[in-house]
């Protein structure tokens, strides 16, 4: 899954070595958070126009995760 997300993002920011991915562990409820972070300059590709980007990743990272009977959440820093 943190592959997925990596492969995501980098087609979306301009400095791809400030890219970051850090995984929690499962909560009690089973669901797997991934924090991102990018750098500043390209937070607002990430987020896009009324975080409509943002809400495209998470849509995707869930049917990802779907596929695998895995719940996952990611937030972005």
């Amino acid at each position: 899954m943190k592959e997925l997300l990596q492969a995501i993002v980098e087609d979306l920011v301009d400095d791809k070595s400030a890219i970051t991915i850090t995984q929690d562990e499962p909560d009690s409820e089973g669901v797997i958070v991934f924090h991102l972070s990018v750098a500043p300059d390209d937070m607002g590709r990430v987020i896009g126009k009324q975080g409509r980007i943002a809400k495209a990743i998470r849509t995707l990272m869930r049917a990802g995760a779907a596929k695998n009977n895995l719940k996952v959440a990611v937030e972005i820093d």
